[in-house]
């Protein structure tokens, strides 16, 4: 910058910006049971059934701009969680998902991820702020409630394995620094935290949706 300033750290601004959904998304639907340890196992079969959609199309979103200056560190790491997120829906279904709906919601976050792919997909990077640091920070204290309870096994909670990082402390700190390099190099930082807002907003309303979703065979039992 002109004056010297040191340019605003994006995980920062995102974390300072997204702080109060943060703690709305944890107090809503499935990931307010998820927290609790108190989640069903269908119930957690269906959240990461209408998140495989999101993934794809980071992933996909991210590929696509792996020769684009401001994303392609991130690119580069492919921390793709769509791969184990099919393995482990098929170990917790018997081998076939085909069967657990997609709800409006997941289909709406998906397809505003495809829509931050777009341009110079600058918007990408609260998503994978959103999804990836997200894996890395609660995703790992998630792994251990669910197998409490509902007791998944080693094979459905492969999700929240980094095989190829030993040390998810160092990426975590590595992919933080990452986002950040992201984040200088775009042309809109604002448009990145409002898109951050935006993506904590879609998980709140998929959050909901997945726990009206088991409302009537919860009624019915």
């Amino acid at each position: 910058m002109a004056d010297g300033t040191a340019p605003v750290s994006v995980v920062t601004a995102l974390y300072i910006g997204t702080r109060t959904l943060h703690t709305e998304a944890e107090r809503s639907g499935i990931i307010r049971d998820l927290l609790r340890g108190e989640a069903s196992r269908d119930g957690y079969i269906l959240l990461q059934r209408n998140l495989l959609p999101a993934y794809h199309a980071l992933e996909r979103g991210l590929q696509h701009h792996r020769d684009t200056p401001a994303l392609a560190a991130l690119a580069g790491y492919r921390l793709d969680r769509a791969a184990p997120l099919r393995a482990d829906l098929k170990a917790m279904c018997g081998g076939d998902y085909a069967d657990i709906p997609l709800l409006a919601a997941g289909e709406a976050y998906a397809r505003r991820i495809t829509e931050a792919a777009e341009g110079d997909g600058a918007r990408l990077i609260a998503h994978a702020y959103t999804r990836y640091l997200g894996d890395l920070s609660g995703g790992q204290i998630l792994r251990r409630l669910l197998a409490k309870n509902p007791g998944l096994r080693p094979e459905e909670l492969s999700f929240y394995d980094f095989p190829d990082h030993a040390n998810l402390a160092a990426l975590k700190a590595e992919y933080r620094q990452a986002l950040d390099d992201a984040g200088a190099l775009a042309a809109d930082p604002r448009a990145i935290i409002d898109e951050g807002s935006l993506a904590f907003s879609l998980n709140i309303e998929l959050s909901w949706a997945v726990q009206n979703a088991l409302l009537p065979a919860t009624a019915a039992e």
